[in-house]
């Protein structure tokens, strides 16, 4: 009877141990399951690899280059010479400084169009955007708060500035351009803002 008895106690314990121990594993598979969703979550939110084979990141917008690039820039500047000249023609008192706008004016605005014309002629075609720069955005504002003589120095300086920076895009495009037709037009573009360059130096003396 006591062999017997033993023999029963000792198989309630190794079936008690045996429960325990299958416990441990359900609670150590549990415990690297919720480890491996905080992984999970933790990759996802710092642009990890995606399902889809994408990360968060390449949504982004990159910027403009090349061909493309160029032509948002000379637009941008056109728009920027348009506006604030127009500017000068309501706010300014100098006929010189008018009669400067007035030429700026009309030049730009047939440049604009002749930049639209040949990218509307590319394959694939390119559209200028004329979204100022928060540069020229600034001095704009800057600008149409002003009036008399400090309008003048600053639309004055702003056009020089403004004139010297585009020559110089103009010419390193055109000699190291990556779309043909567009190195023709910076080319040809050259000698009408060099002028204007030096007619706005002008206005300084």
């Amino acid at each position: 009877m006591k062999i017997r008895t033993l023999t029963l106690l000792s198989a309630a314990t190794l079936s008690l141990a045996a429960c325990g121990h299958k416990t441990d594993t359900a609670d150590t598979s549990s415990n690297t399951t919720i480890v491996d969703n905080e992984t999970n979550d933790s990759m996802m939110a710092n642009g990890a690899m995606a399902d889809n084979g994408m990360t968060m990141t390449d949504n982004a917008m990159a910027p403009a280059t090349g061909g493309q690039a160029f032509a948002n820039t000379a637009a941008a500047s056109d728009a920027f010479e348009i506006a604030s000249s127009k500017a000068a023609l309501d706010m300014s008192k100098s006929a010189a400084v008018k009669k400067f706008a007035q030429k700026m004016i009309d030049a730009h605005t047939t440049s604009t169009a002749k930049l639209k014309t040949i990218t509307a002629g590319l394959s694939p075609a390119i559209t200028p955007d004329p979204t100022l720069t928060p540069d020229q955005q600034t001095q704009l504002d800057a600008m149409k708060k002003m009036s008399g003589a400090d309008f003048d120095k600053a639309y004055i300086d702003a056009q020089v500035a403004g004139h010297q920076q585009t020559l110089d895009e103009l010419k390193s495009y055109a000699a190291s351009g990556d779309v043909p037709a567009l190195k023709t037009f910076a080319t040809n573009m050259v000698p009408i803002v060099a002028a204007h360059l030096n007619m706005a130096k002008g206005l300084n003396a």
